[in-house]
């Protein structure tokens, strides 16, 4: 009963905030004096209101990860501990939006070398309340859900995650650091580090340089 009390007014100011946000961030700027007229909640005020509104409202961060919208190839390089001998493979990864420019959705397939076919599936954001950039991953490798947060750099040419799964081998939360390198407008090469379930050691674990088709 108290989840269903706070529950309704969530849902009650997700609305608002959908009617009161464009669909599309070249229409934003025209519709950003369109406010919905509704009764607040008990208790709040319309600076909460308007907090929630900012909070759905997309912005450059948004605008940064639509520019990776599209289809892209990727040479992909793994290596399964440290120092053992990498292994290549091809990938396509395609990028399209969601919610209105408020999340890209990555489609991943290639070939997982000595395991067959690879599919996996992202969700990219950026919150507005964390001011944190967001990432959900999901694939046909594991029955987990890997999260993580990430932060751009000043010159806008790097993002680096910080991504949480469960080690299989260890049984424990293990955090990936990735860093993604935008190297032109059609190409960007993806690193990740992970420490070794064995001797803890950091190493590169997958390094994916892709181009736009």
């Amino acid at each position: 009963m108290i989840y269903r009390k706070l529950f309704v007014p969530a849902v009650i100011v997700g609305i608002a905030a959908a009617a009161a946000v464009p669909f599309t961030l070249a229409d934003e700027a025209k519709d950003a004096a369109v406010q919905p007229q509704m009764k607040l909640p008990p208790g709040w005020t319309q600076e909460d209101m308007q907090a929630t509104i900012a909070a759905a409202t997309p912005g450059k961060m948004h605008e940064f990860l639509q520019k990776d919208v599209g289809i892209w190839k990727g040479k992909n390089t793994m290596w399964m501990s440290p120092g053992a001998d990498p292994v290549s493979s091809d990938s396509t990864a395609t990028l399209t939006p969601m919610m209105g420019g408020r999340f890209v959705k990555c489609e991943v397939a290639g070939e997982m070398p000595g395991m067959g076919p690879y599919t996996g599936l992202g969700i990219y954001g950026f919150d507005n309340v964390s001011q944190k950039f967001v990432y959900m991953w999901i694939d046909n490798s594991s029955t987990g859900i890997a999260n993580g947060t990430g932060d751009l750099s000043s010159d806008g040419k790097t993002l680096t995650w910080n991504i949480t799964f469960n080690c299989p081998i260890t049984k424990k939360p293990q955090t990936i650091r990735e860093v993604d390198t935008f190297t032109g407008p059609d190409s960007k090469t993806i690193e990740m580090f992970g420490a070794d379930p064995k001797s803890g050691k950091e190493f590169e674990m997958i390094k994916v340089e892709l181009t736009r088709q």
